[in-house]
């Protein structure tokens, strides 16, 4: 493929990748989460570790909000499908590694990975190459977010059953959309059948955050503005509660990082935990 329609994933995406693969390199087990997925599709240099956004002091806190929030998310999806559901819709997805980690509870269910053209058609080719493959249920659906096209129409194009339910995530996009393109995207999944549930991260006020991970929080931030991809919103728990009952949603619940801390990182020797009051989820459900 040529680099018009084959464009690597955006350094976000590779640095969360990154992350989820040093938890596993530089944390002590038991680990939160076992993802050396994304590293094997991006094979960096050797001494990737070393780079500044790698230093594994440095980044504790962040890559353990990192794997807290995905090991959530997939015990949250591996629950449902249990109970039935079949359809599961990754908004965004990057270098998300479900369907080639957990292909015993993927392969009973559609998972429907949306993303630009460019970096999907990388991470297929990267698939390919790496002997994964990309089984029928796992459908990628290209959607150009920059034209307006609408995400909704691509996953029906792509086989999505709008009759039946869904777990629908999206992690690490709310603080790049305004507060109107959140309450856009909380409304179409609200439009989607009862039963469906949406998982969403969103970023606290930088003031809000723990003394000692802010300077980092500040750090990203000016880092994601001097790379054109500002952050613009940043939401209360309180206000994100709101904002999902005002757009549709029959009920909202706010899963902390002291609650996610208590689930995962119980009784560890190291102290390894998500900051507080930084990145958060919301469930909500249809």
């Amino acid at each position: 493929m040529n680099d018009t329609h084959d464009a690597a994933p955006d350094s976000t995406a590779a640095r969360v990748a990154l992350w989820r693969a040093l938890h596993v390199r530089s944390d002590a087990a038991p680990h939160v989460l076992e993802d050396e997925v994304g590293l094997k599709l991006l094979a960096p240099e050797p001494g990737w570790q070393q780079r500044g956004d790698m230093h594994p002091e440095f980044t504790r806190p962040f890559r353990a909000s990192i794997v807290a929030r995905a090991r959530f998310i997939e015990d949250l999806v591996i629950e449902h499908a249990a109970h039935g559901l079949r359809q599961y819709v990754i908004l965004g997805a990057g270098l998300d590694s479900f369907a080639q980690r957990r292909p015993d509870v993927a392969s009973r269910m559609t998972v429907f990975e949306v993303d630009p053209p460019g970096p999907q058609a990388w991470k297929r080719r990267r698939l390919m190459e790496l002997g994964y493959g990309v089984p029928d249920w796992l459908r990628f659906v290209p959607v150009d977010f920059e034209a307006r096209q609408s995400w909704q129409d691509a996953l029906v194009d792509a086989g999505f059953d709008a009759g039946k339910p869904a777990v629908v995530v999206s992690t690490g996009v709310s603080m790049y959309l305004t507060k109107e393109a959140n309450a856009a995207t909380l409304r179409q999944v609200a439009s989607l059948a009862p039963g469906s549930i949406f998982a969403m991260t969103f970023l606290l006020p930088l003031e809000m955050a723990d003394p000692d991970v802010r300077p980092g929080l500040e750090m990203a931030e000016k880092g994601a503005r001097a790379s054109g991809t500002p952050f613009i919103s940043f939401f209360t728990p309180a206000e994100m509660l709101a904002l999902a009952r005002d757009n549709g949603f029959r009920e909202a619940q706010h899963i902390s990082a002291d609650a996610l801390t208590a689930r995962y990182f119980a009784g560890r020797a190291d102290g390894l935990r998500p900051p507080r009051n930084a990145e958060e989820l919301l469930i909500a459900t249809v």
